[in-house]
């Protein structure tokens, strides 16, 4: 039984392919915005005064404003629509942009970053939505589960190289990074409009602003599954997003803003390589095999910090990065394969929401720890949030994947309705 998306024809101006690419790259690029400032955190720290402790606040407060607009506008697209949605964050991720380009205080900072976690977190849903609603999955069944687990991984981590680069070899570092995302956006903001509604407007809009989690019927140990997987890969690279300058400079050696993008980088930036190679894996296989590398690579990664070793530090990283790309992918093609159109974009949010959640709390934490226990040290104590949300994510996993089909495809028929 074929999908009954709605694609309004008064609004078609763009095909169903060329609409499916601007929403992946918008998608993409909300999250690419959301890294440029990460190579400027150790400016921020020498020329203005802001500490480890000031830093962590600022990842926390990103992300935790991320979770809260999954909380209250996850379903909203479902009611408004995925294109009015997906403009709004992409305003909203513009606004941010034009504030960190005046940063030289912490509470500039803040706001510029919780603007961008506002737009992440209504990208994620109606944009992630979107991406779901209009690719071609009779042909690439993976690929919609890909894209919406691997646009932070891989973006965020490719805007902080961006970024880091135009800092070290262009003019007006704090400026030039931002205004070009800036630019771009708006671009893709006018090619937004052009893009066909895909999404099945419903009343009910004020009360789906009501914050709540959404599961598919029958869907929970899947979703714990996910979840587990989900918490152990975002919290560890919530330690690199809010700490690689301070373990750039004072562990490894280096201030450089490239440097400092290619640390936080390793984590993050071969995600989607991990989902890709394994997309056509059974859900269950590629996210326990992912769990065991990424608990390996963490590991390695840690103990490569202990000793300042530098090139062990980012082979262990790269593998992880990895690794969480075929954990991540294969833990929300268990839980999205075959969800009707009307239940994506909350069980996304619900997705998200864990995800920021589980890279939020451990990263309070760590902020109120950074005067007395050194970075090594916070690390280690990552690495065990990550075992025991393995160990969570694979029991859970046991129980929760279906028999597999030839092909995990996105057809309705292959799950229950939400009530």
């Amino acid at each position: 039984m074929r999908d009954r998306t709605m694609i309004s024809p008064s609004r078609v101006t763009l095909p169903r392919s060329a609409a499916f690419v601007v929403a992946s790259a918008s998608l993409m690029l909300i999250f690419l915005s959301s890294g440029t400032p990460i190579p400027l955190y150790n400016t921020f720290r020498v020329e203005d005064g802001l500490t480890d402790a000031d830093l962590a606040l600022t990842t926390v407060t990103y992300l935790c404003v991320t979770a809260l607009s999954l909380l209250m506008f996850g379903r909203l697209s479902n009611h408004l629509g995925r294109r009015p949605m997906a403009i709004m964050a992409m305003v909203s991720s513009i606004a941010g942009t034009a504030i960190l380009t005046q940063v030289h205080t912490l509470p500039m900072l803040v706001g510029g970053r919780a603007l961008q976690g506002l737009a992440c977190g209504i990208a994620s849903s109606a944009i992630g939505a979107m991406v779901i609603d209009l690719a071609p999955t009779r042909r690439y069944p993976w690929l919609p589960a890909v894209i919406t687990s691997s646009a932070p991984a891989f973006a965020i981590p490719l805007g902080a190289l961006i970024s880091g680069a135009l800092i070290e070899f262009g003019p007006a570092p704090r400026q030039l990074g931002f205004t070009s995302v800036a630019v771009v956006l708006s671009f893709f903001t006018l090619l937004m409009f052009a893009c066909p509604e895909s999404g099945r407007r419903r009343p009910g809009a004020l009360r789906s602003l009501l914050p709540r989690v959404h599961v598919p019927t029958g869907a929970g140990r899947a979703v714990l599954a996910a979840g587990g997987t989900l918490v152990a890969t975002w919290s560890f690279s919530s330690f690199y997003q809010a700490f690689a300058p301070g373990l750039t400079a004072d562990y490894l050696g280096t201030t450089d803003a490239l440097m400092i993008a290619v640390v936080f980088a390793s984590v993050v930036i071969l995600s989607p390589l991990g989902g890709i190679c394994t997309g056509r894996w059974r859900p269950s296989s590629a996210q326990r095999m992912g769990l065991a590398l990424f608990v390996a690579g963490a590991i390695g990664a840690v103990v490569s910090l202990h000793y300042a070793a530098i090139a062990p530090f980012l082979i262990a990283s790269a593998t992880a990065g990895f690794a969480q790309g075929a954990a991540n992918s294969g833990g929300m093609r268990g839980v999205l394969a075959g969800l009707p159109a009307e239940d994506r974009a909350g069980t996304l949010s619900t997705l998200y929401l864990i995800s920021y959640t589980g890279g939020a709390v451990p990263g309070l934490v760590a902020g109120r720890l950074t005067n007395t226990i050194a970075l090594p040290d916070i690390g280690t104590g990552y690495v065990v949030v990550v075992i025991v949300a393995s160990i969570v994510a694979v029991l859970a996993g046991l129980t929760s994947y279906r028999p597999p089909s030839r092909t995990d495809d996105f057809r309705p028929d292959r799950v229950a309705h939400v009530s």
